[in-house]
């Protein structure tokens, strides 16, 4: 057994304020007009009866065995008190009961009781009105339509009541199941986070061991064999001294680029055109690739009244650009991007296109960069599209709906 008083739930806290206030009202009857029909010995038996009635209320069955156990002592309890005890608005107890028997059981167990608490009920007036024991005295002649318009009543009463009783529980187990269902996302959510930084973790540290180790590899064999032909040989010096030299530069500009995909907040405060003309500026610089960059007014002016960008669309933007641009400079062999954001009448769209060497979709799709964009996609239910061929340059389309931002 349990004890209901533990619960916080609001509704068991409601069911038992229901039951104190219909419990109060059967016992101030009871001493209010308990003496037309009992003794002053039967009162106090009733009203301690009643009492431990009421004290039943505060515990919660957990097993089958206990339910049952504890539900036939409330029938027998409220027998007693109604059959021998002649109580007065028995009928509430017995409401009561239902209102119990909904919160301890389920499915058809519940349906069972609540017909047995009916028919006990009909009994237990069967034998007040043959004892003329009722607080309502009935003609003999109307015994017949008190009786019909009792059971209705009666009856639309019990029904209703379990209907209400059923409809908050259900409620408050989906309330509890919605608790628990995002109490999951949340972790899952979390888990996918910490996956993710994994895996841009990993990636980082393989560009860093791909490329920054390879160039500061050459570079280091380059100024080994300088200072061996320094002597012997000094234009041969002078000739790796430059391409060590380059390989620096190069391996500088793969720092800066871990660095800059590192950034938590790539814009660093700046509007997302500034940014967007900031990279691809730099791009410019270290490839030597030219680009040309189309903005929508209302994009490159940043002030988008009407269909603002919430922060994360435009760090999704601006990733997604970041990582085409390398990957355009790695692998693509292009010397011509062109950029173009446009807001279209249901959507913004981002467009990247090169006259590279393209690839082959079907064995390229699954590379870490274009996942990386994918995902960085649906994390704000948009739509990526890739279209290439060898040979034809790649194009990369991003669309992202206004109401999703």
């Amino acid at each position: 057994m349990d004890i209901r008083l533990k619960s916080r739930s609001p509704l068991l806290k409601l069911l038992l304020t229901l039951e104190g206030i219909l419990l109060g009202l059967v016992a101030v009857t009871q001493v209010l007009i308990g003496n037309k029909f009992n003794s002053n010995v039967d009162i106090l038996v009733n009203e301690i009866g009643l009492l431990i009635f009421a004290l039943l209320g505060l515990a919660f069955p957990l097993s089958l065995s206990h339910k049952i156990f504890y539900t036939l002592i409330e029938f027998a309890l409220i027998l007693g008190l109604t059959l021998k005890g002649n109580i007065s608005l028995f009928q509430l107890l017995f409401i009561v009961l239902v209102i119990r028997n909904c919160v301890i059981f389920e499915g058809r167990s519940r349906s069972i009781v609540t017909g047995f608490a009916f028919l006990s009920v009909l009994i237990c007036v069967g034998d007040r009105m043959r004892s003329q024991s009722l607080i309502v005295q009935v003609n003999a002649d109307r015994a017949f339509l008190y009786w019909l318009g009792f059971v209705i009543m009666l009856g639309l009463v019990i029904l209703f009541l379990q209907l209400l009783v059923e409809s908050a529980l259900s409620e408050h187990k989906s309330r509890k199941e919605l608790l628990v269902a995002n109490a999951r996302l949340r972790s899952y959510a979390n888990q996918i986070e910490e996956l993710a930084t994994v895996q841009e973790r990993n990636r980082i540290a393989r560009e860093i061991h791909d490329s920054l180790g390879h160039s500061l590899t050459g570079f280091n064999l380059n100024l080994a064999a300088a200072l061996q032909l320094l002597q012997s040989d000094p234009e041969e010096a002078k000739q790796l001294l430059l391409e060590a030299k380059q390989l620096g530069s190069t391996a500088l500009k793969d720092v800066r680029q871990s660095v800059t995909a590192l950034r938590c907040d790539p814009l660093e405060g700046r509007s997302l055109s500034m940014a967007i003309h900031s990279l691809t500026a730099e791009f410019w610089r270290s490839t030597g690739i030219e680009i040309e960059l189309r903005l929508d007014r209302l994009f490159e002016s940043d002030r988008q009244i009407s269909h603002p960008i919430s922060h994360q669309l435009k760090t999704i933007i601006y990733r997604i650009i970041q990582e085409s641009l390398t990957n355009i400079s790695k692998h693509s062999e292009a010397n011509f991007v062109k950029i173009s954001c446009y807001l279209k009448p249901q959507c913004w769209e981002l467009i990247i296109e090169d006259n590279g060497k393209g690839f082959d979709p079907h064995q390229n799709i699954s590379g870490f960069g274009l996942q990386g964009m994918r995902e960085r996609v649906m994390a704000v239910s948009g739509n990526l599209e890739i279209e290439t061929a060898l040979g034809r340059g790649c194009k990369i389309i991003g669309k992202f709906k206004l109401d999703c931002e």
